[in-house]
């Protein structure tokens, strides 16, 4: 706990150092000591700006200082995650497929995106059944998550018919 306040100190903060001397030196009270006084003194004059600060600088250390984490290992299994690019309309024609395994929050594997112009119902599903089959022998993965719809226009295969070609495809292409 700090010391209490002096408070016969603390009244004689307020003089000067001459009262201060002769109030309380040889010919006053006694108490005035050279060697403690005059830090004292410059102690209770500035003490009420000398705890501002200190509690400022306290409390950004306080602010700055970073929550500790606390990390648990979990053993997590890969999952794999069906990307369907079709519209949103209930009648949408499947524009393409995408397949990624995942782990925790690291991705493992990408399979390859197609696009699906021009193949049936049957066909989309034994190529899916294919994907899974070689994805139950290298991660025991059964099934997909749930599926995830994008729009069309976010096909990542390149060149994709719902985007404009670039201008490095238009420098290859022998037809434009």
């Amino acid at each position: 706990m700090p010391r209490r306040i002096d408070p016969k100190c603390l009244d004689c903060a307020q003089l000067s150092v001459a009262e201060a001397r002769q109030q309380h030196g040889p010919e006053g009270d006694g108490c005035w000591d050279e060697s403690r006084c005059h830090r004292r003194r410059s102690h209770y004059r500035n003490r009420r700006d000398n705890n501002a600060s200190r509690r400022s600088l306290y409390q950004q250390r306080q602010c700055t200082r970073k929550p500790e984490t606390l990390v648990v290992p979990v053993a997590l299994k890969p999952v794999a995650y069906l990307y369907l690019y079709r519209q949103k309309r209930q009648d949408a024609p499947l524009h393409a497929i995408a397949v990624s395994v995942w782990k925790g929050d690291q991705q493992v594997l990408q399979v390859k995106p197609i696009h699906c112009a021009g193949m049936r119902n049957q066909q989309i599903q034994g190529y899916l059944t294919d994907v899974l089959k070689t994805l139950r022998e290298q991660f025991g993965i059964t099934k997909f998550e749930p599926e995830i719809r994008m729009e069309p226009t976010e096909c990542p295969i390149r060149p994709c018919p719902l985007k404009p070609k670039t201008t490095a495809e238009l420098a290859h292409d022998p037809s434009a």
